[in-house]
């Protein structure tokens, strides 16, 4: 029987991060190099990706950066090539990378917005996690980890937001990320018989540092665990799903807020 320590081994692994130069993904990208992966760190932002490897790099962990555009299926298809060359195998792919094309609140969004904002998530996420089961049903393994949300499991609370000058999140993301959950269990089950486990991990409340005190402290001030989460919270949950202790584990959104969805 394996030890805990054997479970959460993944120096033989190499892993592929989306959106890993900032925030969520700098975070995870830490966590599976602190596992012993090696880890891509890939994002539109060149520069960001460089300097998130640099500093994993300098605390002794396997990190490398290269460019992609996950909305241009051509980027996704040379960043899978240039893995495959460089590493010769791909063990896991995160598909972070998402966000959302500002918008008006609804009724008077916009149908551009929206269909932006679900491009930039839902449709980065399946040409994402194509391109790497491709290469996983090669190889008879691997793990795809998506990216949903809060958002993607409940309506908004507008009574956060009365009195502030802080926009809410677009009606479109809140569709986006729902989509994002349950494209992510549909792939577990076209996956399941080629040893490919495909999980999501859902983040709560974790502000950027752009966000206003007034409108963090309301965000404590209704949830449960009565204080922001911060982005190595999700550290845990990537380590879960992308190591061999998650082997048994498939098509299961795992919720990361701090009890923000328990009412």
């Amino acid at each position: 029987m394996p030890t805990l320590k054997q479970l959460f081994d993944m120096s033989d692994s190499v892993a592929v991060v989306t959106g890993g130069g900032t925030h969520l993904g700098a975070s995870i990208s830490e966590s599976l190099g602190e596992l012993g992966a090696t880890v891509i760190i890939a994002s539109r932002n060149l520069t960001n990706c460089k300097k998130v490897a640099a500093q994993l790099t300098k605390s002794g962990l396997k990190a490398h950066a290269l460019q992609c555009d996950v909305t241009i299926e051509s980027d996704v298809n040379s960043l899978m090539k240039s893995v495959i060359q460089a590493h010769g195998k791909l063990d896991v792919f995160v598909c972070n990378a998402g966000g959302s094309t500002p918008d008006n609140d609804f009724p008077a969004a916009s149908a551009e917005a929206f269909r932006e904002t679900i491009t930039m998530n839902i449709d980065t996420t399946f040409m994402c996690a194509q391109a790497a089961a491709k290469v996983m049903i090669k190889q008879g393994h691997g793990k795809i980890i998506t990216i949903g949300s809060v958002h993607g499991v409940m309506g908004t609370d507008k009574r956060l937001y009365e009195g502030l000058n802080h926009k809410r999140s677009s009606i479109g993301y809140f569709a986006a990320k729902a989509g994002v959950i349950n494209l992510t269990k549909a792939l577990a089950a076209e996956l399941g018989e080629y040893g490919i486990t495909v999980n999501c991990i859902s983040p709560g409340q974790i502000p950027k540092p752009t966000v206003k005190k007034e409108m963090i402290s309301r965000m404590v001030d209704r949830q449960p665990i009565s204080k922001m989460g911060r982005p190595h919270d999700l550290k845990g949950a990537a380590a879960l799903f992308a190591s061999p202790a998650g082997n048994w584990i498939t098509g299961q959104n795992l919720i990361v807020d701090g009890g923000w969805t328990t009412f």
